[in-house]
């Protein structure tokens, strides 16, 4: 019963609480009865009886917990009352979360948490922290600060939300656009933590790969928009490939030794169609050249035939329209493909020598493998070990020492 309860708690729990924060009103006290949900079912649910609707009960056990807690309160302070009355009126049936419609609350988090009265940094740390559920620490990590830097942006964004009283709710269709940026941005890091883990022991984390394409198609339900097309496409076009990028055992495989057998052609052929529309816009954002490219890899019957030079053009625009390290590091790759590891390696060189990537591991395995492809095996072990003390994902770890492993097998040692 701890392995079903664990699994829940991974793949709703931030559904729950996202409901929970509507429900009463405020982070804090949602994330206390999320708890006290969570502890109630590991006392009581069994085998036999494991609700049909886990998410309506944790939902309703959290909400009455909570108010269970204001009316004790409410003892000794009056005013809290009228907050347990306002939240659970007498007479309401606990089972009434089972009933009620489920709304969209991941969007109303995601809108919150990207309130223009909150920084931008602090935006996306909070919402990685409460959409995401990452932990402190994995932000800090993602975002090379320390992580009571990260804990006190999060603590001060709820701070303002509460004190300004900001409503728990995606904006009229007017305000939308002047929030669209934002909210992209966040969508577009839950799938990115669901596509590619940033530690644990899975490459993927389906459920918020998922839960990012679900919101995206419901923001361009709300907004139809090129960006938001864009966003949509270059997540299914990426998530066509998630049962290909794994062995049985867990291993990463890399695109190139990919069965494309495997990749989803449902996913495909409406992420095309969605990266065509993004394409047609009277203006190409950086969504809509992103899905371009993944795009291209989808187009390509096999990895030898895949179009590097439109890859690498695409690249070069989305440096205009997005510039940032990551970008070049990508482009760096694709213009090895075209033009060999020397080309690459140049490009990966400046971008650390200026130490913008200096702690990203991918860019220390990139060069790695430049320097491995020139048989600069010593310069490339150098790398390989440098890009493994960064890494924090197993199926990475044991990838890098996979290839540790061949290059002392070159080299004798």
């Amino acid at each position: 019963m701890n392995e079903i309860i664990d699994d829940i708690y991974r793949s709703q729990s931030r559904h729950v609480f996202a409901t929970l924060i509507r429900l009463l009103g405020d982070f804090d006290r949602a994330e206390e009865a999320l708890h006290d949900a969570f502890a109630a079912a590991a006392q009581q649910w069994t085998e036999e009886t494991l609700p049909a609707n886990p998410y309506a009960w944790l939902v309703s056990t959290g909400r009455f917990r909570a108010i269970d807690h204001i009316r004790r309160r409410a003892r000794f302070d009056a005013s809290e009352a009228d907050i347990a009355d306002s939240l659970y009126p007498e007479g309401e049936m606990i089972e009434s979360a089972e009933s009620q419609e489920i709304e969209d609350d991941m969007l109303r988090l995601i809108f919150t948490c990207c309130h223009p009265i909150i920084p931008a940094e602090a935006q996306t740390a909070m919402a990685l922290r409460e959409v995401c559920g990452l932990t402190t620490e994995e932000i800090a990590h993602a975002f090379i600060v320390s992580a009571p830097t990260v804990a006190q942006r999060i603590v001060r964004a709820k701070n303002r939300i509460r004190a300004a009283q900001i409503p728990y709710e995606v904006p009229a269709k007017a305000e939308l656009p002047e929030r669209l940026a934002q909210v992209l941005h966040v969508i577009y890091l839950v799938f990115n933590e669901g596509y590619s883990a940033s530690s644990g022991t899975t490459i993927v984390r389906a459920d918020l790969a998922a839960e990012a394409i679900r919101l995206g198609r419901l923001l361009l339900g709300l907004l139809p928009d090129p960006e938001v097309a864009g966003l949509l496409a270059m997540m299914l076009l990426q998530d066509s490939r998630r049962l290909a990028r794994a062995s049985a055992s867990g291993d990463l495989i890399l695109l190139a030794d990919q069965d494309r057998g495997l990749w989803d052609n449902e996913r495909i052929h409406e992420g095309l169609a969605f990266a065509a529309e993004a394409m047609a816009g009277e203006s190409v954002g950086s969504y809509a050249l992103q899905a371009a490219i993944a795009a291209e890899h989808v187009r390509a019957p096999t990895a030898d035939r895949t179009d590097w030079r439109r890859i690498v053009a695409l690249y070069d625009l989305l440096l205009v329209a997005h510039p940032s390290a990551v970008v070049e590091l990508n482009r760096a790759v694709a213009v090895s493909m075209c033009d060999g590891p020397a080309a690459g390696l140049r490009i990966v060189d400046g971008l650390l020598s200026d130490d913008r990537l200096a702690r990203y591991h991918l860019a220390h395995a990139a060069k790695a493998d430049f320097l491995r492809q020139l048989n600069r095996n010593d310069e490339a072990r150098q790398s390989y070990e440098t890009a493994l003390s960064l890494c924090h994902q197993a199926p990475e770890q044991a990838f890098l020492r996979k290839r540790l492993a061949e290059l002392a097998g070159r080299t004798g040692q």
